[in-house]
């Protein structure tokens, strides 16, 4: 009998890993929902945005957008970024 105990308690703790397993799973995409939601609701639609980004090859590289003007510009150089984005001020 104390075989069948040791049993069910041992697959009461895989039931319990795997649900906590979920519960934190299902916070950690509401947090990201929530800081993409808060990002977009504080940020200037007029800005420059920037991103780092990866091609297909796995090589990164950044991506201005100017929604002003919708110009664009991508580099592998976070200076080349810079100067882009002085520039397009500069023209404003």
């Amino acid at each position: 009998m104390q075989d069948d105990i040791t049993c069910l308690e041992s697959q009461g703790r895989e039931t319990l890993n795997s649900t906590r397993f979920r519960h934190n799973y299902g916070w950690e995409i509401l947090h990201k929902i929530w800081q993409k939601l808060v990002k977009i609701i504080i940020s200037n639609p007029q800005e420059i945005q920037v991103k780092q980004k990866v091609d297909r090859y796995g090589n990164q590289y950044w991506y201005a957008y100017d929604p002003i003007t919708g110009k664009s510009f991508a580099s592998g150089s976070q200076a080349d970024i810079a100067m882009w984005i002085e520039q397009v001020y500069r023209s404003h």
